[in-house]
């Protein structure tokens, strides 16, 4: 609708409004009485049509768009009700009566003030807002809606409609700039240009949290309900909230961490998701085997060790092997430092890696290995690395512990010792005991 048409119109209300101020000046006395009479039924009436068109749109629709939803077996039009999107829609109809009375407030209304022309750009500019806030509405609703079908929240969406949002609502504060001012939008764009370091400044969380929620997106680098672990901020939990700027995280301690979501591609993090949508999860822990201890095996302790269940067959193959290569090679086996022979600790390293194999919570498709790391002032660290099939935290911690506890009581049946520091009764004992002075080298006299 352009000014040519709207412009009969604004005449035939101004001929409306003159045609009252002369009847209520012949009825009721006085001429100034009746001119601000007549001004203040034209206000009582704009106002009162004004509220009720937007009673009976929000009670009378409101109430009928409620039970229809009710019958469908559809969530979508549950959803915008939540939200409040029917409810922000109706604010828009006594925008629109507003605007389209305008035209009663022309010239005779006030001479000094062109009243019709202000209303109606407060009115668009409160289109605008309504309008905006609307879309919000319908915006969160379609948050709701795509959770709804993605159960896992496994791309979250949030942050791209918080992006959206944040460009809706700064076109929509052109618009209203330039509705209530009555200039162009297009030259209000261009004269914001020159402010592009200022809205640059104030708005720079935003934009790096908009880029970063893309690339979070696009790369899926974090999830709701993904474990994650970032010194740098103390965050060591599970995300449950994935915003345009910010990412919250519940930490073990129940504690609620808030980071921002451009921190993700800044800085580094551990995301634990891998090992949770794996087969298992790792079990890497060593303990320090008391090098004195380590010595060939004597053929009483062979016998011994082949009664284990557990070793039976590798010790018959073991010594089978063994000899089978001493034999080849002519070794002279009356020496311990000739040929091939059997260790304790190589014993109890295939003693360990059979009981892992049967241990009904290993997971054996996945690695599983009892390996020697390099020696150390602490002893000769023998480290299990194998994969539990429960990755439930405490029932992880428990396998972890009933491994250990059976490691720890069987090293000494292989004459083995665990490397330990000397404690407090150590020390005591060592000092009780008496010091033999050195033979003398002398010769008597």
């Amino acid at each position: 609708m352009d000014g040519a048409e709207l412009e009969p119109r604004a005449d035939a209300a101004s001929e409306w409004v003159r045609g009252l101020y002369s009847w209520l000046e012949t009825v009721l006395p006085g001429e100034r009485f009746g001119v601000w009479t007549a001004k203040l039924v034209v206000v009582l009436v704009t106002v009162a049509l004004a509220w009720l068109a937007y009673a009976v749109s929000r009670r009378l629709l409101l109430a009928v768009i409620g039970r229809m939803a009710a019958r469908t077996r559809t969530q979508w039009d549950d959803r915008l009700i939540a939200r409040g999107f029917f409810d922000r829609m109706s604010r828009l109809v006594p925008a629109v009566i507003i605007f389209l009375s305008a035209p009663l407030f022309a010239d005779p209304f006030l001479s000094s003030l062109a009243l019709d022309e202000v209303l109606k750009r407060l009115a668009t500019a409160w289109l605008v807002v309504v309008a905006l806030r609307s879309l919000g509405a319908l915006l969160n609703a379609a948050v709701d809606i795509y959770d709804s079908i993605d159960r896992k929240k496994a791309n979250p969406i949030s942050g791209f409609v918080g992006g959206l949002k944040l460009v809706l609502w700064i076109v929509g504060l052109i618009l209203c700039i330039a509705a209530i001012t009555g200039r162009d939008p297009s030259g209000l764009v261009a004269g914001i240009g020159a402010l592009t370091a200022v809205l640059l400044l104030v708005f720079k969380d935003s934009i790096l949290g908009l880029v970063a929620s893309i690339q979070i997106f696009v790369n899926d680098l974090v999830r709701v309900g993904d474990w994650i672990e970032m010194s740098a901020y103390g965050v060591d939990g599970d995300v449950i909230a994935v915003s345009l700027t910010t990412i919250k995280v519940q930490n073990w301690d129940r504690t609620i961490a808030t980071i921002p979501s451009y921190s993700v591609i800044s800085e580094s993090f551990k995301n634990w998701r891998g090992m949770q949508d794996s087969d298992g999860r790792r079990i890497k822990r060593s303990i320090g085997i008391d090098m004195n201890s380590i010595h060939f095996c004597t053929p009483e302790q062979i016998e011994r060790f082949g009664r284990f269940s557990l070793l039976e067959d590798y010790i018959a193959a073991k010594q089978q092997e063994v000899t089978q290569y001493n034999q080849l090679h002519g070794i002279d086996t009356s020496e311990v430092i000739n040929g091939r022979r059997l260790t304790n600790l190589g014993t109890f390293r295939a003693y360990l890696t059979e009981y892992l194999r049967r241990h009904s919570g290993i997971n054996n498709d996945m690695t599983l290995m009892v390996r020697q790391l390099a020696p150390s002032a602490e002893g000769l660290p023998i480290e299990i690395y194998v994969f539990s099939l429960d990755k439930d935290w405490v029932a992880y911690e428990a396998l972890q512990a009933d491994v250990f506890d059976h490691l720890l009581s069987v090293v000494g049946e292989f004459d083995l010792r665990v490397f330990q520091r000397p404690t407090g009764p150590d020390m005591a004992g060592m000092g009780s005991q008496r010091i033999q002075p050195p033979p003398s080298t002398r010769s008597p006299s």
